[in-house]
């Protein structure tokens, strides 16, 4: 048993969803069965036949395929009939986060947004309507982890082992997926779980993967992020530091790749975040109540237009959300081509340097998210505008020392900016 479980032995990924817990005892027996003298190395969505040592028989996976395609069949049926998104081009104002999220979806390497704001001004609608815009990746086809069958760092260990022993992996496109993780969620549901039972009583690794591995390569977003219990703010910080999560249990331990943009949107009333988690995020969004009255009647009068006929109000902006998708598109495809002057590079540094920020993701972040909106504008070079744009949301959330502090509107940074760009 011992070598069974021992970190050589080959890890059979299976969902627990794909049985019912009502069925659990007799189905293990029917799904997984001992064939004497036979070989399966065929792959199914989520693990491997596992091979025994000479001479004794293998576990074979039986009727996990047919049960995929039944699970693959419900989410196409559950795509069509879902609830309809407010259109992104559709809200009105409240730029800056909207920029915000767009940068972040040109260049995920930012590092995600934390959106600060009154109640009622659109955050969570703002960052769900995210969803139609989001562009297509490839992936391996049947991996829980969104794989990236071109960068080992996005790898699940599964289809570099495929690779290694010269299999072909079968490859398609698919949307960025974007996650929401509810407050009231367990650890084991946002890390995912290792079946003890199992890996004893069959001998293998039987691991369920959480949200942490359906957010790979994705979005993960949580609203009232503030509010989050501290143990799950651990398992965030860990997974956005090494880009990985790993579930230690009873000795036996399984990673998978977890890179994600973290967007979390919530009310400052309502509490502050925990620097460690604050400096996180790339970049820091402030949402305010519109004040002008003919906005916020324009606001009333398009979310009831919604409201009454969502399919016919999502249809009248199209147009407008396919040039924005295509714009994101080529953003993307024409951003590794777009360069910043080392001088301009020198007084970001510079800026960062007299606001006392600690380390240096303030350096990166700055340049990054300068990059992207030239991009975004269609050009191939940075510009001081450019810059002035986007490093007040860069910095801003970075310049606290005291927790009870409250964050910097921007102003500090802006007078630190033309002090010495000018």
């Amino acid at each position: 048993m011992a070598s069974v479980l021992g970190t050589s032995s080959t890890a059979i990924l299976a969902s627990r969803s794909l049985s019912s817990p009502s069925s659990r005892p007799t189905t293990i027996s029917s799904s997984l069965s001992l064939i004497p003298g036979q070989s399966y190395g065929k792959r199914f969505y989520g693990g491997f036949g596992i091979e025994s040592k000479k001479g004794r028989s293998r576990f074979a996976v039986t009727n996990v395929a047919t049960e995929i395609n039944s699970v693959e069949q419900s989410q196409k049926l559950s795509k069509e009939n879902q609830r309809p998104v407010y259109p992104f081009t559709a809200i009105v104002g409240q730029e800056e986060m909207k920029l915000c999220l767009l940068l972040n979806v040109i260049d995920p390497k930012i590092g995600g947004v934390m959106i600060m704001g009154d109640r009622g001004t659109g955050k969570s609608t703002t960052v769900r309507s995210l969803v139609d815009l989001l562009p297509e990746i490839k992936v391996v086809a049947g991996d829980p982890y969104n794989s990236d069958p071109e960068d080992p760092e996005s790898m699940g260990v599964e289809v570099r082992e495929s690779i290694v022993n010269g299999e072909e992996l079968s490859i398609t496109m698919t949307k960025i997926n974007m996650v929401d993780l509810p407050l009231g969620a367990t650890e084991d549901r946002v890390c995912g779980t290792i079946d003890i039972e199992k890996a004893l009583t069959e001998g293998v690794k039987a691991f369920e993967p959480g949200l942490l591995a359906k957010a790979n390569r994705g979005i993960l977003y949580v609203d009232e992020v503030n509010l989050l219990d501290d143990h799950l703010v651990d398992v965030l910080l860990d997974s956005a530091a090494s880009g990985w999560n790993t579930v230690e249990r009873e000795g036996i331990s399984i990673s998978h790749p977890a890179r994600f943009i973290l967007i979390g949107s919530g009310n400052p009333e309502e509490g502050e975040l925990r620097p460690q988690l604050l400096d996180r995020f790339g970049m820091h969004a402030q949402v305010g109540t519109v004040r002008d009255a003919e906005l916020r009647v324009k606001i009333v009068e398009e979310r009831s237009r919604f409201d009454k006929n969502p399919k016919e109000f999502r249809d009248s902006y199209m147009a407008e959300q396919e040039k924005l998708q295509q714009q994101i598109d080529s953003a993307r495809s024409s951003l590794s081509s777009v360069q910043i002057d080392r001088e301009l590079k020198v007084k970001i540094s510079k800026v960062c340097s007299e606001l006392n920020v600690d380390g240096l993701r303030g350096d990166i972040v700055i340049n990054r998210a300068a990059k992207a909106l030239a991009s975004l504008k269609g050009r191939d070079s940075v510009t001081p505008e450019d810059i002035a744009t986007v490093i007040p949301n860069c910095l801003r959330h970075r310049l606290r020392k005291d927790p009870l502090e409250s964050i910097d509107s921007g102003l500090l940074v802006i007078e630190k900016f033309y002090e010495i760009f000018s």
